[in-house]
């Protein structure tokens, strides 16, 4: 079995890439020829000869097509994520919708169309946190993507070019899944303090893909993937947390937003059931990233001050909020402001009335 993996070398791709090497499967990775991604395909080039790297790009359909050709299942992961999706949706749809149109279009051209095990996301559902905390997101939910989530609306898009294909599918909606390599983004400020989310640790998710390839009855399906009960807490004790184990400390409140987001808890009953995936906690995902950062940590502390700084200027509802606070501190002292000057006029008018009587006299 001949599989091909696209976006290779990104967060998912990379673990879904080290799961499938370890089962000595055929793997044909796909994705840009960027000093990163050449850097990490020259490791697994070296290591094992049954990965096979194809360097190409998703909207172009003969580099697709030639992709494509001869594999029995393509896990297509490729696409640009947010925060760039969202700030250039002229740029991300392209790739994102059009370059899936691409993988389905080249797959149907095959004499044997390869089955297709697509990634889509929590996204898609928008923002639940009017449902509480003990609200559940099914897989029959509404469709209903927040409103400046464009990258929502290119996934929902390919779900149901994916659906109308005629190919052999499973749609995966995946919560979040923070990469090893985490870094300090200014979306982060953008998700509601009281937004419920569900994460899954990125190898667990690279698992489940290379154990949806095996399994007979995932197809056809769409279902969640996402760490379940033990991977569930609210964004402020994410966030939080990961900040406390990094050195740089919780942030204020009022560094983040409070718009339309999305995530939260899903129903990952059935997934669990016909993959056994999830393996690892919250705490678990903690632990891995304070083990990446445990050489930085002393640094990060003995320049906190400067970093908190930093990420504050970073968070534009931070900003406002500060901007609000010396409009305010402005306002009340304008009264005053205006009174000294009246008192000063005064003073100034009494003494050229002084002046004038003494030249008078």
């Amino acid at each position: 079995m001949k599989i091909l993996l696209t976006g290779a070398f990104g967060n998912v791709g990379t673990s879904t890439l080290n799961e499938l090497v370890k089962r000595e499967r055929t793997i044909r990775c796909f994705d840009l020829p960027t000093k990163r991604n050449k850097r990490l395909a020259k490791k697994y080039k070296r290591l094992n000869e049954k990965v096979e790297i194809f360097w190409g790009d998703l909207t172009n359909y003969v580099d697709v097509e030639r992709a494509v050709n001869g594999v029995d299942v393509i896990i297509h992961l490729g696409a640009i994520i947010p925060p760039f999706a969202n700030k250039h949706p002229e740029i991300a749809e392209p790739v994102n919708v059009g370059g899936t149109e691409n993988i389905i279009i080249a797959a149907k051209q095959q004499k044997k169309p390869p089955k297709i095990i697509f990634s889509s996301s929590v996204a898609v559902y928008g923002d639940v946190r009017e449902k509480g905390f003990d609200y559940i997101i099914k897989t029959t939910d509404e469709i209903k993507p927040s409103p400046h989530d464009h990258y929502a609306r290119h996934k929902i898009k390919c779900e149901k070019m994916l659906k109308e294909s005629g190919l052999t599918y499973v749609i995966f909606r995946f919560a979040a899944i923070p990469p090893f390599d985490l870094k300090l983004d200014p979306i982060m400020f953008d998700v509601p303090l009281d937004t419920p989310m569900e994460l899954c640790h990125t190898l667990d998710t690279g698992f489940a893909l290379a154990n949806a390839i095996e399994s007979t009855k995932v197809w056809g399906k769409i279902l969640h993937i996402g760490g379940g009960e033990q991977c569930r807490v609210p964004y402020s004790e994410y966030v939080g947390r990961i900040l406390d184990e990094m050195g740089i400390g919780r942030l204020p409140e009022e560094a983040f937003g409070t718009e339309p987001f999305h995530c939260g808890y899903m129903d990952t009953t059935e997934t669990q059931q016909l993959l056994h995936f999830q393996r690892r906690t919250f705490d678990d995902l903690l632990h891995d990233i304070k083990k990446r950062f445990r050489w930085l940590k002393p640094l990060i502390v003995l320049f906190r001050p400067a970093i908190r700084s930093y990420l504050l200027k970073q968070s534009k509802y931070y900003q406002a909020h500060i901007k609000s606070i010396k409009e305010y501190m402005y306002a009340k002292k304008k009264p005053a402001l205006k009174l000294q000057k009246k008192s000063s006029d005064i003073e100034t008018n009494e003494k050229t009335i002084a002046k004038n009587s003494s030249k008078t006299g």
